[in-house]
């Protein structure tokens, strides 16, 4: 009689059970390389904001790719531009609602840059009244800041007017805030860590993007490097366990004396 694990049947069984283990095993290793990925650019992120700042100029003169230049610290300064102040709607801090505020910073003969200043939580009185309060205070200012690239909207999202000048937006869009303009602004913004002289409490500054969440990755390749162990454990168990007679065949087998 053939064994159990060479019939025809069983053996579609272990190719089966086979192509599963490899395939969930390169799962684990794909999703370890994706966490090897999210630790190089963590570090990459911490070092340049990190960093000593530098001028805005000279860190995004060359740059076509936004990319190549998030994230570093820069300083600038100059002026406010005048009536500038912009509200970004539905964020949050510290579990409060409210709005990221934007201005346009002057670095130059018809040049400038989006600031965001921070963090100003809903209150009463209206938007209009909220962009009064966090306006800037001094006309002219020193920023420190880090480079963060314009937001743009996914696949689905609330969607800003394509036309007028808005002062509230979903999204620091520098694209959409460049069409209310006539000053050329740089294609990235920065996120303010301080500024000189003070813009006292409010907006609030917001922190520093986290750069030590891994992500999911770990636990997605210890998922599946478990189901690899499983199938390479259980199916052998299966296998035996079909093999075995049961109790009434035996039974069949057993001859009265």
């Amino acid at each position: 009689m053939t064994p159990v694990w060479r019939q025809r049947r069983w053996v579609v069984g272990h190719i089966i059970c086979l192509a599963l283990i490899i395939a969930f095993v390169n799962l684990g290793l794909w999703q370890l390389h994706r966490l090897k990925q999210r630790r190089d650019h963590n570090d990459l992120l911490q070092g340049r904001m990190a960093a000593a700042a530098q001028p805005l100029d000279r860190v995004v003169r060359g740059h076509d790719d936004v990319k190549g230049v998030s994230y570093r610290r820069v300083w600038v300064e100059w002026t406010w531009l005048p009536g500038s102040t912009m509200l970004v709607r539905s964020r949050a801090l510290d579990e409060r609602q409210g709005y990221h505020v934007l201005a346009v910073l002057v670095t130059g003969p018809h040049r400038g840059v989006v600031v965001n200043r921070g963090f100003a939580p809903l209150g009463g009185g209206g938007e209009d009244t909220i962009r009064e309060a966090v306006a800037p205070r001094h006309a002219n200012a020193r920023v420190v800041g880090i480079l963060r690239p314009s937001e743009t909207r996914g696949s689905i999202g609330p969607r800003d007017p394509s036309t007028g000048r808005l002062t509230v937006l979903n999204r620091t869009d520098v694209a959409r805030i460049q069409q209310q303009t006539d000053i050329q602004l740089a294609p990235t913004f920065v996120q303010l860590v301080s500024v000189t002289p003070s813009q006292g409490s409010l907006p609030t500054i917001l922190p520093l993007p986290d750069a030590s969440n891994e992500g999911p990755h770990l636990n997605y390749a210890g998922q599946w490097f478990l189901f690899a162990t499983i199938g390479a454990i259980g199916w052998p168990f299966v296998v035996r366990r079909a093999g075995r007679p049961n109790e009434y065949e035996i039974a069949d087998d057993v001859v009265p004396a």
